[in-house]
C-alpha cells in the first residue's frame, strides 16, 4: 500500500482508464517494466509527458542518486521488487513518495536506460498484451493518461502506512 493515497479509491475514473490499469496489472513483472519503459520511450509524441517539473527529487536521493551506482542486476530487482510492492529498502523509499514523485522516478530511470541504468535486452520481443496496452493509451486525451500513470505508479512499491479511517467507518469523532 502507498502512503498517498487510498487504493481503494483509484485515480484512473473513466471506464477506459479503469479498463487500462486492470490489463497493466493482469501483466507479469517483467512486460509491467516493458510496457513503462515504451511508455516512456513514447513520451512527448503519443504519450503526454508527466511534467518532471511537478516532482520534488531531493525526497529521493536513494532512488535518483544511490541506485544509479547500482549493476544492472542489482537495479532490475530493484524495479521488479518496486513492481511486486515487496518490503524492500528501495521498495519502502519508492512507496513513502507521492504519484508525482513515482513518476518522477520511472522518468529518470527511463531518460538513463542504456547508459546508468539497465536497458531493455538486446533481443527483447513485445508481447501482443504490451503493444495493446500501449496502443489503448495512446489514443486517450491528456487527463486519462496521467490519471492511468499516477494509478500505475501509485500502486507500486511498499509501505505499511495504512490510510487513516473515517468517522463514517469508526462511528467516533476526532478529538482535539
Amino acid at each position: 500500500m502507498t502512503t498517498s493515497y487510498n487504493k481503494n479509491v483509484a485515480q484512473a475514473q473513466s471506464q477506459k482508464t479503469r479498463n487500462v490499469v486492470e490489463e497493466f496489472n493482469a501483466l507479469d513483472t517483467d512486460a509491467k517494466l516493458a510496457w513503462l519503459y515504451f511508455v516512456y520511450e513514447k513520451m512527448g509524441d503519443t504519450i503526454t509527458p508527466a511534467a518532471p517539473s511537478a516532482a520534488e527529487p531531493e525526497l529521493a536521493p536513494m532512488l535518483v542518486g544511490d541506485y544509479l551506482q547500482l549493476s544492472d542486476e542489482e537495479q532490475l530487482e530493484i524495479m521488479r521488487d518496486i513492481v511486486k510492492c515487496k518490503d524492500t529498502v528501495y521498495s519502502r523509499a519508492y512507496g513513502a513518495l507521492k504519484e508525482n514523485n513515482q513518476l518522477f522516478i520511472w522518468y529518470v530511470w527511463a531518460e538513463a536506460m542504456g547508459d546508468t541504468v539497465v536497458g531493455m535486452p538486446d533481443n527483447y520481443e513485445s508481447t501482443e498484451a504490451i503493444n495493446d496496452l500501449l496502443a489503448q493509451i495512446e489514443e486517450i486525451d491528456f487527463e486519462g493518461q496521467i490519471s492511468i500513470l499516477r494509478t500505475i505508479a501509485g500502486e507500486m512499491g511498499y509501505s505499511d502506512v495504512k490510510p487513516i479511517a473515517t468517522q463514517a467507518e469508526t462511528g467516533k469523532t476526532s478529538s482535539l
